[in-house]
């Protein structure tokens, strides 16, 4: 009786069939769509990659605009403070007392200190604005980048 009544249970039971057609079917859409993830990372890839190109071209070009400005400011800085040095000389040597010559010596004196912070002013104000203007591209690139990593 036991092995009849299992025999019975036992043909009664349905297996789960197994369709190859439908697991085919689930493993092609699989791959496609990591294919077209991969193609859509791709794309996002190669676009950061000529964004990120454009920027380097611009702060490239933008730091060697800068670089020239300052080299030409301090070119001109050292041209005015020879062409002062020349002047001053030549007042010492037409000095007719030694008198004459303190008062000559502490007026130059005092224009170059005045000149020499005036330059630095201007210098400084060159270096920062071309730091500014070097930094901005690349600021702005970085900004656009994490806005839109916190989208994703």
């Amino acid at each position: 009786m036991n092995k009849t009544k299992t025999a019975d249970i036992i043909g009664n039971v349905e297996f789960p069939s197994f369709d190859a057609s439908k697991a085919t079917d689930q493993i092609r859409a699989f791959a496609e769509k990591g294919v077209e993830q991969s193609k859509e990372a791709y794309a996002k890839l190669k676009t950061g990659s000529e964004e990120a190109q454009k920027v380097l071209e611009t702060t490239y070009e933008t730091a060697r605009s800068a670089t020239s400005d300052l080299s030409l400011k301090a070119i001109s800085a050292l041209r005015t403070n020879a062409e002062a040095n020349f002047s001053h000389l030549e007042a010492l040597v037409g000095a007719k007392s030694l008198s004459e010559v303190f008062e000559l010596q502490t007026a130059f004196l005092r224009q170059r200190v005045e000149q020499t912070v005036e330059q630095t002013k201007d210098f400084q104000a060159a270096a920062s604005k071309a730091a500014e203007d070097v930094s901005k591209p690349v600021k702005a690139v970085f900004e656009k980048t994490f806005k839109e990593l916190k989208v994703a």
